[in-house]
């Protein structure tokens, strides 16, 4: 009868092994390629290429083709660029509590096949964007460049301002969603960008004053490593004050938008002000980062049930 129970819970260990290293590449893959962040990128991918269709006349139902290579793209190019991102970075990423863990850092995945997952990652999602508009897969390498070479492997590592060079590459989502579907300049997909522009810096400045002795441990010059958390507070605010007139150059999609979009402004701001008299600064920064993370949302999908109304 042992020998019979060893046998079956052999067995048994066999068929789950399988399942269970599934799930385990699922999840090396998810942190290799930033799934978080790919996500977060498509609502902005979408809300561009939704906006564009309003605009232009054109109806969504008639052009899902556009809207399969343009998600489908857009999600490749962003995670091949976070791929490379993390095999150039596994070197710092050990110093960092919320990136030691990270594939590349424990050895888990091989560095070089990171890297070239990245690379293909990008020649698909470039592909696949090129089946709607070549300015569309343009505006995507363009991301892909500013984030892996000007951001990650220069200004990240050497200036305070690579919060801001980051911040391109951010915003570029969408554009690409827009350009997918109209490659003609247009002022809604420059006041997207301005938007996604505009609120990385205080949200990126804010998570880098809740992690600013990790940062410090691994050699990055964020602003407050480098110039404390007092300029940094003044910083946040200035960027987050500017936001305030960019909802009024999408007057049409009328004045519920618009209100929600300024009550959103305004608040974040109060919050922002407030934290020039409060003392707990980490407290403050975990408030402004939820806040930042709220925000994002809640305006770009504003902006979609705006065009329904």
């Amino acid at each position: 009868m042992a020998d019979l129970k060893a046998v079956h819970g052999a067995a048994a260990d066999a068929g789950h092994r399988p399942q269970a290293s599934i799930k385990a590449l699922w999840r090396e893959l998810s942190a290799v390629v930033k799934i978080g962040i790919v996500n977060s990128n498509l609502i902005t991918t979408f809300a561009g290429m939704w906006l564009a269709f309003y605009f232009t006349g054109e109806r969504f139902l008639e052009n899902l083709h556009l809207v399969f290579f343009t998600l489908f793209g857009a999600a490749l190019v962003i995670a091949g660029s976070c791929s490379i991102n993390n095999f150039i970075d596994r070197d710092i990423d050990q110093h960092m509590e919320r990136t030691k863990a990270r594939p590349t850092v424990t050895g888990a995945m091989e560095p070089r096949r990171v890297l070239w997952l990245g690379v293909t990652l990008v020649a698909i999602g470039t592909m696949s964007l090129l089946m709607t508009t070549v300015t569309a897969a343009v505006v995507g390498l363009i991301g892909m460049v500013t984030y892996v070479f000007l951001y990650t492997l220069w200004t990240k590592r050497n200036y305070t301002l690579n919060t801001v060079v980051g911040s391109i590459s951010g915003a570029v989502p969408p554009v690409i969603g827009w350009t997918a579907v109209d490659s003609d300049f247009h002022i809604v997909p420059l006041v997207l960008f301005l938007i996604m522009f505009l609120w990385q810096p205080p949200h990126f400045l804010a998570l880098a004053m809740k992690r600013c002795e990790e940062y410090r441990a691994a050699g990055i010059p964020m602003l407050p490593v480098v110039h404390g958390f007092a300029m940094t507070k003044r910083q946040i605010i200035v960027w987050v004050a500017c936001l305030l007139p960019l909802p009024f150059y999408l007057f049409p999609l009328g004045v519920p938008f618009l209100a929600v979009a300024t009550l959103l402004n305004v608040g974040w701001l109060l919050l922002g002000l407030r934290g020039l008299k409060m003392k707990d600064d980490i407290k403050w920064a975990k408030w402004m980062f939820v806040y930042s993370l709220n925000y994002l949302t809640i305006l770009f999908v504003a902006m979609v049930i705006a065009t329904l109304w």
